[in-house]
This record gives structure tokens, C-alpha cells and sequence, in this order.
């Protein structure tokens, strides 16, 4: 229950975090929202059992702190661009080790992938990867030279528009590209990307 509540809690922040760094420029209180992320990433530090993720997680904590006293407007709107490079990366090394990571989720629906689409899943990680870069350009541009109302407004807004879109896009897509194959409703995919995506984020991760 307590472990659920935490999650909540930390999932929150990160999707208020750019409405909070930017309430905290309009406020002179700008350096809040980096405390606050450093103190979260401290204490997951403390609480981690894997050295290196212990070790990154510290030095990501560090690296806060001092952003705060040196660069504080440009270090408040670092998170998004770190949370989309770490997307690209991890997507990017699933197709390197293998299987890709849209596989993964697309064999929750199938036994035996019809032809054609394990090719399809790698082209589909690929897309979502440089998706996930030229997301991290656009929030670093818009860091270091946007004003902080488009800094928040693409961070916390559209960013999640696009990959919507994204996602639709490709459901509706899936359609031309396979027209023979059987496949399952939208709400039935989500429902199982939802159920499924730790564990199989967590394989992908221990594997990669």
C-alpha cells in the first residue's frame, strides 16, 4: 500500500514537475523543483539494490544540487530531457540486444508473429527511438533559449499530445500495412500495455 502511495506520489511530480518549475520561475523560487527531484533520486539511491543504478542515481542527485546554485533556471528544466534520452537509449539498445522492445509488447497478443511483423516491430522501436531524440532536442532548445510558458507548455502538454498521436497513428497504420492479419482493438491493447509494461520494462532492462 505504502510502495503504491510512493509510486503515486513520484509519478505526480514528474508529470506536474514543468507547471511546478515554471509557477517557481514566475515565483523566484525556481530552485525548488530540482531540490525536490534531487531529493527523490537521494533517497531511491539509498534504497537501491543495483550498484551502478545506485551509483547514477547519486551522481544525478549531485549534479542537481550544484546545477542549483550555478545554473538554476537552465537546471529546473534538465528532467524532461533527461526522461526522453533515457527513452531513446533504452529503446535503442533493445534493438541492439534484441528483441525489440515493441516485440515484446506485441507478443503479449500473438503466439507466433505473423510475416512480416518482427520486421515491423524493430522499424516501429527504431521510430519511437528517434521520436524520444527529437523530443530531448526540443526540450533542450526550448530549456536555453524558449520562453519558460513554451518550455512548459510543450514539456507538460505537448509531448503527450504527439505521443498520442503517435500511438494512434500507428494503430490506424497497422491496418494498411497488415490488411490480412486479426488484429486486436485498441482499448484491448492498451488494457495489456498497461497490465504488462513493468515486467516486460524490467526484462528489457536486465537484458540490455
Amino acid at each position: 500500500m505504502l510502495s503504491s502511495l510512493r509510486k503515486g506520489v513520484v509519478s505526480s511530480l514528474v508529470l506536474l514537475y514543468p507547471y511546478l518549475v515554471y509557477r517557481g520561475i514566475q515565483s523566484g523560487v525556481v530552485w525548488l523543483g530540482p531540490s525536490v527531484l534531487a531529493t527523490i533520486l537521494f533517497v531511491q539511491a539509498v534504497k537501491e539494490n543495483q550498484p551502478k543504478s545506485r551509483y547514477v542515481k547519486l551522481a544525478c542527485s549531485i549534479l542537481l544540487i550544484l546545477g542549483m546554485v550555478f545554473f538554476q533556471n537552465v537546471t529546473a528544466k534538465l528532467l524532461p530531457t533527461l526522461i526522453q534520452l533515457y527513452l531513446m537509449y533504452f529503446f535503442y539498445k533493445t534493438l541492439e540486444k534484441g528483441p525489440p522492445l515493441i516485440e515484446r509488447f506485441v507478443r503479449l497478443e500473438f503466439e507466433e508473429l505473423p510475416d512480416g511483423v518482427q520486421k515491423y516491430c524493430r522499424q516501429l522501436t527504431l521510430l519511437w527511438t528517434g521520436f524520444f531524440g527529437f523530443n530531448a532536442l526540443m526540450c533542450s532548445a526550448l530549456a536555453i533559449w524558449g520562453a519558460p510558458e513554451w518550455w512548459a507548455i510543450y514539456t507538460g502538454v505537448l509531448i503527450f499530445v504527439l505521443t498520442g498521436l503517435l500511438m494512434l497513428g500507428e494503430y490506424i497504420f497497422r491496418h494498411f500495412r497488415f490488411p490480412n492479419m486479426e488484429i486486436p482493438d485498441f482499448k484491448s491493447s492498451a488494457r495489456n500495455m498497461l497490465s504488462y509494461s513493468r515486467k516486460i520494462w524490467l526484462d528489457a532492462r536486465a537484458g540490455s
